[in-house]
């Protein structure tokens, strides 16, 4: 990934993506008011993307083959 920076935000998704060609899920999400996608075969998608929907968390979104991504993803405790 390309231009890795690191948002604080509340993380909604929004939808569940097509599965990758190995069958792991990917998701559309927004944090911080940017939309972008999990990672293809990641393990994003398994447990800190869905797990934190609606929580307030820290993650990286860089650029990868012009759309963002979202990695490292998370929970901030309160």
């Amino acid at each position: 990934m390309q231009n890795v920076t690191r948002h604080v935000g509340k993380l909604e998704i929004i939808k569940r993506l097509e599965s990758s060609y190995f069958g792991n899920p990917r998701y559309l999400v927004e944090l911080d008011g940017i939309v972008c996608k999990s990672i293809v075969n990641s393990g994003e998608a398994y447990g800190p993307i869905p797990n934190n929907d609606g929580r307030i968390v820290t993650a990286k979104i860089g650029m990868h083959y012009g759309h963002a991504h979202i990695s490292n993803t998370e929970r901030i405790k309160a």
